[in-house]
């Protein structure tokens, strides 16, 4: 199944984690990030095009009384085909993946 442009997806971490995981989750890449409002956008280069990662946080998901962050991440593939896609997606998930038990 093709991966669309702009993937909307709301991941349960802050915004410290998710920067903290970032360098690993792409490969070290180097990438520009900017402040944007309450949020920030990292653009980094994969083969000839870019990857422009944008966060927003969100009110926390409630149960009872434990809190989970909810971070609204949004990817937006430019110039990349479908098979850059798809290999920057499936190492990114791999690596940000967290499992419980």
């Amino acid at each position: 199944m093709p991966i669309p442009s702009p993937l909307v997806r709301e991941m349960g971490c802050t915004m410290v984690e998710f920067a903290r995981w970032l360098p690993g989750a792409t490969r070290h890449v180097p990438l520009v990030s900017t402040v944007d409002g309450a949020g920030m956008r990292h653009r980094l280069d994969v083969g000839s095009g870019h990857v422009e990662i944008d966060l927003q946080p969100q009110p926390p998901r409630r149960i009872a009384l434990l809190a989970l962050p909810v971070l609204l991440v949004t990817f937006h593939f430019i110039d990349l085909d479908a098979d850059l896609r798809h290999a920057f997606l499936t190492h990114f998930d791999h690596y940000t993946r967290r499992g419980g038990g």
